[in-house]
C-alpha cells in the first residue's frame, strides 16, 4: 500500500467533456483568456495536454510527454469532439491506477514526481476549463478535489518564486475572501474578472 495522494481525475474531465459539446462553430474563433489563444487553439492545446498527461500517467514517455507545450499553437481537426473527449476519458482513466502517483515521470519535457505530475494535470484541467467558460459563455462549476488541487499547486508555485510570478505568469491579485476559483485564476496569472467580447 502507498501513502501517496491521488486524486480522480473523472469528474473534472466529465466537466471539460460538457463545456467542449456546448461549444458552437461560430465561437471557434473567439479570443480566450489565454493572449493569443482563439477557442480552437485551446481545444487543440487540451487534446494534447490530455494526451501528455495520459502518457504521463503511464509512464509511456516519449514525443508527447517531450513537447514543449509552448512550442506550436495548436487547432484542432474536422472530429475534435470525439478527439477530446476521447482524451479526455483515456487521460481520468491512466490517472486512476496507483502507480501514477508513484515515481518518476515526464510532462512537457520536464521530469516531475508523479504525485506532482497528477497535481499539475488537475490545474490544467481547472483552469483552461475556466478559460473554455469563459470564452463561450458557459457556467462553470469545476469539480470541488481538483479545484483544490490546483489551488495548492499554484499557490505553493507562487509562494517559491518572488510572489509576483506564477506558473503561468504574473499573479493578478485576488481579494483573501474571494471564492478559490477566483484565487486559483489569479495565481494562474489570469484576472477572474474576463469576459468575452460582445
Amino acid at each position: 500500500m502507498t501513502d501517496t495522494p491521488t486524486l480522480d481525475l473523472t469528474p473534472q474531465t466529465l466537466v471539460l467533456a460538457r463545456l467542449a459539446e456546448g461549444v458552437s462553430e461560430e465561437r471557434l474563433d473567439a479570443p480566450t483568456p489565454c493572449p493569443d489563444l482563439a477557442v480552437r487553439h485551446l481545444l487543440g492545446h487540451l487534446t494534447g495536454l490530455a494526451t501528455a498527461f495520459r502518457d504521463a500517467a503511464r509512464k509511456e514517455l516519449g514525443g508527447t510527454t517531450d513537447t514543449d507545450p509552448g512550442a506550436a499553437v495548436a487547432d484542432i481537426g474536422p472530429g475534435w469532439r470525439d478527439d477530446l473527449s476521447k482524451a479526455l476519458a483515456e487521460l481520468a482513466e491512466a490517472w486512476r491506477a496507483p502507480d501514477a502517483w508513484t515515481g518518476m515521470t515526464r510532462a512537457g519535457g520536464i521530469d516531475l514526481p508523479g504525485e506532482v505530475a497528477g497535481a499539475v494535470a488537475a490545474d490544467e484541467l481547472v483552469i483552461h476549463g475556466w478559460d473554455l467558460a469563459r470564452a463561450t459563455g458557459q457556467e462553470y462549476r469545476p469539480d470541488p478535489a481538483a479545484l483544490q488541487a490546483s489551488y495548492g499547486l499554484l499557490a505553493a508555485a507562487s509562494e517559491e518564486s518572488d510572489r509576483d510570478t506564477g506558473m503561468f505568469g504574473p499573479v493578478v491579485p485576488v481579494p483573501a475572501d474571494a471564492p478559490l476559483l477566483d484565487r486559483a485564476v489569479g495565481l494562474s496569472g489570469r484576472d477572474p474578472g474576463w469576459t468575452r467580447p460582445a
